[in-house]
């Protein structure tokens, strides 16, 4: 009998489906078409590139062995690979022929209409919260490398040299903030692009919902024809083998496409564990970018940010209050003014430091931290950039010696100690010398404004240690 490409892969599957699984068989075989079959080898059709990697990893030597058994001879087993509609051929390493090639065969059409079709056809729902945008990211020292990167790429989403971009950081300092803000930038200055922003959690949801219902192929499809992929807590995936084989295929072809792909994690690519290597490293191929905790000055501005949103106004010694005591994360702060508000209008009070103090406890530890003179020493050193040495040293430039008299004065000012104390721990100096020193930048800080703004500002650095 004479075999053609379809009578041929028609015998081949009868004997394939007694070899394997029912799941497996309607998963990795009924998908496939066969195109062609000449010169000892037969081409047939697979819907996407992992798909033609899963049948050459787990039933290539099946496949080899029913096609020998059916046409009696060594058969060549070539694929024709179907990216968004468009056929690319694919020869495996090890069954790549020495002088038989197929050639001039036209693309089929693509599989029959599934749920992810329309979703593809239609106009996608980026999933955004328009209200997270870069114009209520607030920027500071500890976040500018991750914006700044952010506003390039939503200018130039996949054009940039931050691609991927990986940010990492603790919960709550704004990594689900800023993946919106690209998002909803990208879309304002092309609203054509196909963005999407997804949790890792909900894509291995979807990932499973499809494997369990054989539409694995589709959910590649759907996630290749993203422009901009927004995937947070990526974290989220380690372990999850089967997902993670599946965003490495969809990672490799966005990124080779042009496509661009931003990621937040709670931690560096280096402390992640049950994630395979190769994501690893293609994790690390555009800017990685640590988002920290914001300092006590970006709390500050937070603060007021949310409050003028808000039309709100607090005393500038309770907003001082909040970014002092609620050090670790934006949500907290969010959350303090919300209960404020609250608590002032059903119980009729005004926000004062008192309510502040109340409501601000319940919210995070407020235990104080103690200065000391060492800290006040440091920190005086840092805001003048002298070498703490030459304050210790008998050194009487006047540089010098005016930081070591604020450093005094600070320290009489937060700390317990006596002069006496103080005077030691400060040069060796004497009880004299100290009370001289708190007197003199006392003085100053009545009559010379900027001695007194410079003593301010190095308070406000104490505060928030």
């Amino acid at each position: 009998m004479t075999l053609n490409h379809q009578s041929l892969w028609s015998s081949c599957l009868t004997i394939i489906k007694d070899n394997v699984p029912p799941v497996g068989y309607s998963t990795w075989f009924e998908p496939v078409i066969p195109l062609k079959y000449e010169n000892k080898a037969l081409l047939i059709q697979v819907p996407s590139h992992f798909f033609y990697e899963q049948l050459e990893s787990q039933y290539a030597d099946l496949i080899g062995k029913v096609l020998q058994r059916t046409t009696g001879e060594n058969t060549q087993l070539l694929y024709q690979v179907m990216m968004l509609d468009t056929a690319v051929q694919m020869v495996p390493e090890k069954h790549q022929p020495t002088e038989n090639k197929l050639s001039g065969i036209p693309a089929r059409p693509a599989m029959p209409t599934n749920p992810f079709d329309q979703v593809v056809l239609a106009r996608l729902e980026s999933q955004l919260n328009t209200n997270l945008t870069f114009g209520n990211f607030i920027g500071g020292d500890s976040n500018v490398l991750a914006r700044t990167a952010g506003v390039s790429i939503s200018e130039k989403p996949g054009k940039t040299v931050f691609n991927p971009l990986f940010v990492h950081g603790k919960s709550g300092v704004g990594k689900t903030h800023l993946l919106h803000a690209i998002g909803n930038a990208a879309l304002q200055s092309q609203p054509n692009l196909r963005v999407l922003y997804v949790s890792s959690h909900l894509f291995q949801v979807q990932y499973s919902q499809a494997y369990l219902s054989n539409t694995v192929n589709d959910f590649i499809h759907f996630y290749q024809s993203i422009d901009v992929l927004l995937i947070d807590d990526i974290h989220e995936l380690a372990g999850k083998t089967g997902t993670q084989n599946v965003f490495f295929h969809i990672f490799n072809h966005l990124h080779q496409n042009g496509r661009q792909l931003i990621l937040t994690c709670d931690r560096a690519p280096k402390d992640l564990s049950g994630i395979e290597d190769r994501l690893l490293t293609r994790f690390k191929w555009g800017l990685t970018a640590e988002m920290e905790k914001p300092d006590y000055s970006l709390r500050i501005s937070i603060l007021q940010s949310k409050l003028q949103r808000d039309g709100l106004r607090f005393s500038d010694e309770v907003v001082s209050y909040i970014a002092k005591h609620a050090t670790e994360n934006v949500r907290d702060l969010e959350g303090i003014v919300v209960s404020l508000m609250a608590h002032s209008v059903i119980y009729g009070k005004d926000v004062d430091l008192e309510l502040a103090k109340r409501v601000v406890s319940n919210a995070v530890s407020t235990q104080e931290k103690p200065l000391s003179v060492e800290i006040i020493e440091e920190e005086v050193c840092r805001y003048f950039e002298i070498d703490p040495d030459l304050i210790q040293s008998k050194s009487k430039k006047q540089e010098i010696s005016q930081a070591r008299q604020i450093a005094m004065y600070l320290s009489r000012k937060y700390t317990d100690k006596s002069y006496s104390t103080i005077g030691q721990l400060i040069g060796k100096r004497d009880h004299a010398t100290v009370l001289h020193a708190c007197k003199t930048v006392g003085n100053l800080m009545e009559t010379d404004k900027q001695m007194k703004a410079c003593i301010e500002d190095i308070e406000k650095h104490l505060q928030s240690k």
